[in-house]
């Protein structure tokens, strides 16, 4: 393969902006909801049939979204900021380099919304660390507010949460009450808030972030439980389910990536019985956030408010079930890690219909600013998604610096390529055309070379965008 031919197929794609969609514009604005699920790869929508016929069927699906950060707290950061992490500063999970308090809150998405003249509510989890200092803070921007409270927000049962300045909590942690179930807790919230406000004067957007499919931390994690914990209807459904083995689940050969992946060992038995037990029990918990959209759908239906309600549904990153020889995890800078679910469904929104250009969280912001007709107070990296932009463009994937003095990499995702240049000073190139599983790094490839140094420019290029 001459390196002139991929050199151009990595050539810096253009990233203008988006004026905005006619067809929003021209009726009421729409209503706009976003549901978010927590470490929801891509392949786990199979089990979601409302998901698939009410949103995706109905509305667009992305099929190459990925996430600026695939960590909890410093993806959220970007879904309400449109930013970079380097840029919103959030680059962890908890203080000194991220968690809820490193957020700039005064400059927000809801802040923006609320500002356009919408109605605004959130139910679920927020950032990671929220609640920690002050469990009756309400981020500004949210009208009404139904936030968890860390760390209650890991637990299906026995979790807490600030409901408009008065703490309440759902149930005890080792009591599986099913009327109690986190999941049900937040559907019922959802509908009831869209039974009071549609149809109003004012259009609402509402955000719900479940914890689903993310795992369980206090009595559940300590208890030899399937983790998460499905809603007892859902026990068993995926008893028999196999765990899927791509080519990269236990990795043959590492030798072509970093030392930490290198130190990995094998897969034996018993690590994939394990992996087993949370594949099968993460896609048991689904089935309730499959259930929460459907009602919500149906709610908006029976209030005449559907047509003109714009859903988003995504997640705040992916997860690894034994590729590469990762166990369990994120943030790594593989395509289980980096790529989630995005769906909208709304007004002027062609049904049944797929879009391979690839979009990112830092589009998310702008996507329901433009739909509010909202404005921003500070610069986004981003660019709306209405209309559909077939556009080609690079995206910066990043984990650091971070001032703990950890491990770090910034890579760059092109329609192409991933390259990825570790804190360690060791580098990852993949030809996903050719190697779809990463499964052969050619960072050292001489045939490449030329790719490599393209690839580079345009890695540091986004890193100080």
């Amino acid at each position: 393969m001459k390196a002139l031919k991929i050199v151009a197929a990595v050539a810096v794609a253009g990233l203008a902006l988006s004026s905005g969609s006619a067809a929003l514009a021209q009726a009421a604005r729409p209503n706009v909801i976003v549901f978010m699920t927590d470490d929801q790869n891509v392949s786990s929508l199979e089990v979601m049939p409302n998901v698939r016929a009410l949103l995706a069927q109905q509305g667009v699906t992305f099929t190459n979204n990925f996430v600026s950060y695939p960590l909890c707290c410093p993806s959220r950061a970007t879904y309400l900021t449109g930013q970079y992490p380097h840029n919103h500063d959030v680059m962890w999970n908890m203080a000194p380099d991220g968690g809820y308090y490193k957020l700039r809150g005064n400059e927000t998405l809801p802040v923006w919304m609320s500002r356009a003249g919408y109605q605004t509510a959130h139910i679920g989890k927020y950032l990671n660390g929220y609640g920690t200092q002050d469990p009756l803070e309400i981020p500004a921007g949210w009208g009404e507010w139904y936030g968890s409270i860390d760390p209650t927000t890991y637990r299906m049962w026995g979790y807490t949460l600030n409901e408009n300045g008065v703490l309440k909590t759902y149930g005890q942690d080792n009591v599986e009450n099913p009327a109690l179930y986190q999941t049900d807790v937040y559907r019922a919230k959802a509908v009831d808030y869209i039974n009071r406000k549609a149809p109003g004067l004012a259009p609402f957007f509402l955000s719900v972030a479940t914890l689903a499919p993310h795992t369980e931390g206090g009595w559940a994690a300590s208890n030899g439980n399937r983790n998460p914990r499905p809603a007892p209807r859902h026990r068993g459904a995926f008893a028999d389910r196999a765990l899927p083995r791509p080519p990269s689940y236990d990795e043959t050969d590492v030798s072509d990536k970093p030392a930490h992946i290198r130190a990995l060992p094998r897969i034996d038995a018993a690590g994939e019985a394990q992996i087993t037990k949370t594949y099968r029990s993460r896609l048991e918990s689904l089935l309730a956030v499959d259930e929460a959209v459907a009602a919500i759908v149906n709610a908006l239906q029976a209030n005449g408010e559907l047509a003109n309600t714009l859903i988003i549904f995504t997640s705040d990153n992916g997860w690894l079930q034994g590729e590469h020889r990762i166990r369990s995890g994120k943030i790594h800078p593989y395509e289980e890690s980096i790529r989630v679910p995005l769906i909208l469904r709304g007004p002027g929104l062609v049904p049944n219909t797929q879009r391979a250009a690839q979009v990112s969280n830092i589009d998310l912001a702008p996507t329901v600013l433009d739909a509010g007709d909202g404005t921003a107070g500070i610069v986004m990296n981003g660019r709306s998604l209405l209309p559909v932009s077939t556009a080609a463009r690079n995206l910066l994937v990043e984990t650091g610096p971070r001032g703990d003095g950890s491990r770090w990499y910034a890579a760059v995702r092109t329609p192409r390529f991933l390259y990825v240049e570790h804190s360690t000073s060791e580098l990852e190139l993949y030809d996903l055309q050719l190697d779809p599983y990463q499964l052969r790094s050619r960072h050292n490839d001489a045939a490449y070379l030329e790719v490599r140094a393209a690839l580079a420019a345009e890695l540091h290029r986004l890193m100080v965008s």
